[in-house]
């Protein structure tokens, strides 16, 4: 679940929406619902991802990355607010500029903070007058930890996009 106000502008065939100021944090809420039971002593592994949301963008997703990279040497698209953050077991930032994995134990209320470090606009070819932005999407995938199961228990994306305020 984030915990940002989507948008209330939206026709009724559209996905919704949230905006999100870039470099700001944004908790995140991980939560196993249901029988808990069966994660007594388990680690969770859920591994966030911002990403283009549009099919086309996709396909060109690592050039884009790695373009962005190079004018920005040492920045990472995604981060995550440890000190905001709680019930986390671990967190790695992954070598890809837009991923980081976090292990938590679902019988833990948990929270985590997210920064995202780019703007839609900075993905769209520059035009004459104002620029549009490209959506981004969040996306987590989670896992129990060290399971031989390679597919994810649970999957959830909401799309965004990211501005200076």
């Amino acid at each position: 679940l984030l915990a940002a106000a989507t948008s209330i502008g939206r026709k009724s065939n559209e996905e919704t929406l949230t905006y999100l100021n870039k470099g700001q944090s944004y908790e995140i809420k991980l939560k196993k619902l249901g029988d808990l039971s069966t994660c007594r002593g388990k680690v969770m592994k859920s591994v966030i991802k911002i990403c283009f949301h549009e099919r086309r963008l996709q396909y060109m997703e690592r050039e884009q990355i790695q373009i962005w990279q190079s004018s920005r040497p040492g920045e990472r698209i995604l981060d995550i607010d440890i000190p905001l953050s709680y019930g986390l077991l671990h967190v790695n930032h992954l070598s890809m500029l837009n991923t980081a994995e976090i292990l938590w134990d679902p019988m833990k209320e948990v929270g985590v903070y997210i920064k995202v470090n780019c703007i839609s606009t900075e993905f769209t070819p520059k035009k004459h007058g104002g620029e549009k932005g490209v959506p981004f999407r969040i996306q987590i995938e989670t896992y129990v930890d060290n399971s031989c199961d390679t597919k994810p228990l649970h999957a959830a994306a909401c799309q965004i996009k990211v501005s200076k305020f």
